[in-house]
């Protein structure tokens, strides 16, 4: 399990995959994320305090995530953070957070801010097609819509390469990401123990027609493989 990596393209940042308590919504049909977890706030942060003593502050960016939100980290873990963005002059940083955690986040952008700490929260929207999102994802975001998603968030995760999906719909989504939030993160899904699976000619047709619309787009990461970035494992089962 790779959880410190550093991305030099397009929005370099250094990148942490942490431990929380796991992910309090847990229904998304297609996840298992919320395998990397402990009930253990000290096992967590025995953990997380051995990661995020990699950081440098070398491009004066870091990114956090932690398979949930980041409200689902351990208050030492999260005191942690703070003190290497203090100490390294880390002037931005990224977190995760669900829906349901907006306001939570909203605070913490205006609690960042009085230490000269920007925080950017992403949020893992998946697609803008309510129905399908809630239908199909089961993401728990309900009927919001990208103007009130985009109240507590400024950027946006979005997955593709299941069935149902198409050109068309893929094309919108990412569209609308740009029009209502600063970047947009493609992922494609992968293998993993659920009970949702890839999609082959889904995912062909986003690598053949869509992506070529925005690979270069400096707004715009496209990860065909969830290891892309650096951190995670191909298999949650069993993580460490």
């Amino acid at each position: 399990m790779e959880r410190y990596s550093i991305i030099t393209e397009k929005n370099p940042r250094e990148i942490v995959l942490l431990r929380g308590s796991g992910c309090k919504w847990k229904k998304c049909t297609f996840c298992d994320y919320h395998l990397d977890s402990s009930v253990s706030w000290e096992e967590n942060f025995r953990l997380n305090s051995k990661v995020l003593s990699k950081v440098t502050g070398t491009y004066g960016s870091l990114e956090v995530i932690n398979s949930g939100s980041f409200c689902e980290l351990d208050e030492q873990t999260m005191d942690m953070i703070e003190d290497i963005c203090l100490k390294n002059k880390i002037k931005l940083l990224h977190f995760e957070s669900h829906l349901m955690y907006r306001n939570k986040a909203i605070n913490a952008k205006k609690y960042f801010a009085e230490n000269g700490i920007t925080l950017k929260i992403k949020t893992g929207v998946e697609t803008f097609d309510v129905d399908f999102r809630e239908k199909v994802m089961k993401k728990g975001f309900g009927k919001a819509t990208p103007e009130q998603i985009a109240e507590y968030a400024d950027e946006v995760c979005l997955l593709f390469g299941l069935s149902g999906q198409n050109e068309e719909g893929m094309i919108n989504d990412i569209e609308t990401g740009l029009k209502y939030f600063e970047r947009v993160c493609v992922n494609i899904m992968n293998e993993n123990s659920t009970d949702i699976k890839p999609d082959a000619d889904v995912i062909k047709c986003f690598a053949d027609k869509v992506a070529p619309l925005y690979i270069d787009s400096s707004r715009i990461d496209i990860l065909m493989d969830n290891l892309s970035f650096g951190v995670g494992t191909k298999v949650q089962e069993g993580i460490k």
